[in-house]
């Protein structure tokens, strides 16, 4: 599996994006394939964000995204996995967990101290999945949100 995984490139924008804009649609939102390939590509352009990609007979299937966080007790970054997705054709052969392994090992190679996700109470798979790959559910503090208007 290691062999099928690796960074996206500028290359990869196009089915990316695909992979992108049905990843959003997952979370109900409205397709956007044009706004999926320019918000990718700024992250791609601008490093702001890493993402790994799952091929499996030369076609990307999965990916993964990651942003960089600092955690200021720990004094050291934090990442935080906020995208990960499999097509729903390619699901149950271990393209998440192989994707979140890859996440573990550039928090190793980037000597942070872990990676946090957020994950909605409805998605049953996910909330599966992460415990299993060694998550740890954080009920001990409130989690708030801002939004603007």
């Amino acid at each position: 599996m290691k062999n099928n995984i690796r960074k996206a490139t500028r290359e990869d924008l196009v089915q990316l994006s695909q992979l992108f804009d049905e990843y959003r649609m997952f979370y109900h939102k409205t397709s956007d394939l044009s706004g999926a390939q320019q918000f990718l590509s700024e992250r791609l352009e601008r490093k702001d964000s890493e993402i790994f990609l799952v091929e499996d007979e030369g076609k990307l299937v999965g990916f993964v995204q990651l942003y960089p966080l600092f955690s200021s007790t720990r004094m050291k970054r934090y990442w935080l996995l906020n995208d990960l997705y499999v097509n729903a054709g390619f699901r149950g052969k271990g393209f998440s967990k192989a994707l979140i392994e890859e996440a573990k090992q550039l928090c190793r190679t980037s000597d942070s101290c872990g990676m946090y996700l957020e994950t909605g109470k409805e998605n049953m798979i996910g909330n599966q999945l992460y415990p299993s790959a060694g998550f740890k559910k954080y009920d001990e503090v409130n989690f708030y949100e801002w939004e603007m208007d």
